[in-house]
């Protein structure tokens, strides 16, 4: 009996691994845009000398709190999950600023905290629409 239990949590998992490939690709080449640009730096990050960006948030946090995410969302209705985008959104552009004072990051003096949580809205928007199109039946 457990072996079907675990084949149908990772069958529900793999739905979920397009969208979070997408957020994991999205966010680094967005990190790098925005690195290259100067806006923020990430001065601890993992293998300083090959990656200018925190790829342990990319690779892994990111993906894995995508999945969150879209678990959540697929249980609540479209008000909810509005307001869930608007929550998180706002959680971690407050977690980002956070991250500066232990050094995980440095803005630009011209960066406004509200560009990431506009940001973090069109960023769930954009991976809920692309998990939702993908799991259409």
């Amino acid at each position: 009996m457990p072996k079907k239990r675990s084949s149908h949590l990772i069958c529900k998992l793999t739905k979920f691994l397009p969208a979070m490939l997408l957020a994991s690709l999205l966010g680094t080449y967005l990190d790098l845009f925005f690195v290259g640009k100067g806006l923020y730096v990430f001065p601890k990050r993992l293998f300083p000398d090959v990656f200018t960006i925190n790829i342990v948030f990319t690779l892994f946090a990111l993906p894995l709190f995508i999945a969150l995410f879209l678990y959540i969302s697929k249980k609540i209705n479209s008000w909810a999950r509005a307001a869930l985008i608007l929550v998180l959104s706002f959680i971690m552009s407050i977690i980002e600023k956070q991250s500066e004072t232990f050094g995980f990051f440095i803005h630009h003096k011209s960066w406004e905290h509200i560009y990431s949580f506009y940001g973090y809205i069109l960023f769930l928007i954009i991976i809920y629409s692309f998990h939702h199109w993908q799991n259409k039946q």
